[in-house]
């Protein structure tokens, strides 16, 4: 199983781990290690960081392409798991000399993420990575429907649809928001996730802490926007208002989310990638059993509509998404989406979502 990230928080990769383990593999997984990388959890599967000599740009992704080839070269295996498009050349290579099963996982439209968008012959070079790539793949997994259409209509291959659904988990020991450092006044509004990037809503929801009363904000995660996050919660005076904590293991996040009154959810419609993105924060919330204010986009608006779990909004501007937190705080139906919450759970959980990607092995197998 190969990942680019340093594996502490992945927890579709482990998902995807602890699924081939129940099916009789000895599952190795591989990704590397960081400056910042914090120390793995105890994990029932070997796992392997590489420590690589650059750790962003275009060196670290062949340096990392180079270790991973040599990593999948010398071991033996009888199967091959690939992650995104930046795993994918070393797994197709090995997978043809070594003449062994491949199964890729896109867990977005990769091509199309804001950072490649951007600088468009840094896309291009990965557009005909996966312009040769991915019409020779025969077992090919995605995210929701609207990114398989997408890879349907480009590709012509018919992509397994594989949402990233937490676990049904029975409920830990509850934490309070004391032991947890949390405000014990007033409600708590929570963005979490370790892709608090650009176009994903964070500025406006720490914009909008202007014209909230009552209302702590709590940004949990990591990603490219926090450091501009809190020097714009330092020049607009809202740190009585706004807290910020990084990124940690999945059960602590999940008692932290557990613990708040809203979640958002708030990227916006800039590119493709996002347009058709179905956050894994949604169903964090979902499992938390917290209502949603989600921006509108076509994957996000079919759950929260169909589950009844909270809801949109179309104008994502600072002065109204504080008047949504207001209304559905305040609001007559909030007991009612808490109460949807608890039964969609029932029904979107991990459990019964990796019925394909099981089968899918099973048919490998045969």
């Amino acid at each position: 199983m190969s990942v680019i990230n340093d594996l502490s928080t992945d927890q579709r990769v482990h998902k995807h781990c602890l699924l081939l383990q129940s099916k009789g593999y000895d599952v190795t997984l591989i990704g590397r290690v960081t400056s910042v990388s914090r120390p793995l959890d105890d994990r029932s599967y070997a796992t392997v960081r590489m420590r690589l000599p650059f750790e962003r740009g275009p060196l670290f992704y062949a340096s990392y392409n180079i270790g991973l080839f040599f990593q999948l070269l010398f071991r033996k295996a009888d199967l091959l798991f690939s992650n995104d498009l930046d795993t994918l050349l070393p797994n197709y290579l090995i997978s043809r000399v070594k003449r062994m099963p491949l199964i890729y996982d896109s867990h977005e439209y990769f091509t199309e993420v804001p950072e490649l968008v951007s600088r468009p012959k840094v896309q291009r070079v990965w557009q005909r990575l996966e312009n040769w790539l991915l019409p020779k793949l025969k077992n090919t997994v995605t995210v929701n429907r609207s990114i398989a259409e997408l890879y349907r209509q480009r590709f012509g291959i018919e992509m397994v649809v594989l949402r990233n659904i937490p676990e049904l988990r029975s409920i830990q020991k509850s934490s309070t928001k004391a032991e947890l450092g949390l405000p014990t006044a007033g409600k708590l509004v929570i963005l979490q996730g370790s892709g608090i990037n650009m176009h994903r809503g964070a500025e406006e929801a720490v914009q909008a802490m202007q014209y909230v009363n009552g209302v702590t904000l709590l940004i949990l995660g990591s990603g490219d926007v926090v450091a501009t996050l809190k020097k714009m919660v330092g020049e607009l005076g809202l740190s009585d208002k706004v807290l910020f904590k990084d990124r940690m293991p999945y059960a602590e996040m999940m008692a932290h989310t557990r613990l708040a009154d809203l979640g958002l959810t708030l990227d916006r419609d800039t590119n493709i990638n996002y347009r058709y993105s179905l956050p894994n924060k949604l169903f964090d919330y979902i499992h938390a059993g917290i209502p949603v204010v989600a921006s509108d986009l076509v994957e996000v608006n079919r759950i929260v509509n169909q589950h009844d779990i909270g809801d949109s909004i179309k104008d994502l501007t600072p002065e109204s998404l504080a008047m949504k937190i207001t209304e559905m705080l305040h609001s007559e139906r909030y007991a009612q989406w808490k109460a949807n919450c608890a039964k969609a759970t029932a029904e979107l959980n991990w459990e019964t979502e990796a019925q394909q990607l099981s089968e899918m092995i099973d048919r490998i197998n045969v």
